[in-house]
């Protein structure tokens, strides 16, 4: 495993944070305090508080949309698109529990990169209701509005990095596996 190198623990540093106490209320002196280093230091590595919230979320936004693109190039079927789609959000999520709180709460303080992030997040919202829309056409999936079932599954998936840190001893396969059980076959016997 590669070094981190300075930029990149300062984004993790700071990814903690904005998970802790919000954007918002995170100060440069408090990553500088949180590393131990002086908070002009900082400075040497990053330009502002901002790069480093683009940085996390447009880099997770970013896997987001290789992994969608992925998937709909498949020939796979509509339930094992979805299936796809959630070992995706396992594993993004898993990998970064501090980075999906800032994509999930501190997205709408972006500056330059706000709209850039909304189109990256509305395709990704427009590919998978196209999954879903193609799975009810072709008789795979139950016929209920694709928003609703759209909204139901990703509600889900973005909140694993929530769930995921309070487990001790999390096997991500098998969580995949029981998600996609509850998420795909429901929880009808």
């Amino acid at each position: 495993m590669k070094q981190e190198t300075r930029q990149e623990e300062i984004i993790r540093v700071a990814a903690q944070l904005f998970k802790e106490k919000g954007y918002s209320a995170v100060t440069m002196r408090d990553l500088a305090t949180a590393m131990n280093i002086k908070a002009a230091s900082l400075y040497n590595h990053i330009n502002s508080k901002q790069d480093i919230l683009e940085s996390i979320i447009i880099s997770i936004a970013e896997k987001f949309t290789v992994g969608m693109t992925s998937v709909l190039a498949s020939d796979a079927t509509c339930i094992e698109k979805l299936k796809e789609i959630i070992a995706l959000h396992v594993e993004i999520s898993s990998q970064n529990i501090y980075g999906m709180a800032a994509l999930n709460h501190d997205w709408m303080h972006l500056e330059a990169q706000l709209n850039h992030y909304k189109k990256l997040r509305s395709d990704y919202e427009n590919d998978f209701k196209t999954i879903l829309i193609e799975g009810v056409n072709s008789g795979e999936i139950i016929d209920i509005k694709p928003d609703v079932m759209m909204f139901s599954i990703l509600t889900t998936l973005r909140s694993l990095y929530l769930w995921i840190p309070k487990k001790e001893d999390v096997n991500l396969k098998e969580l995949t596996n029981n998600l996609n059980e509850i998420l795909i076959k429901g929880v009808v016997k």
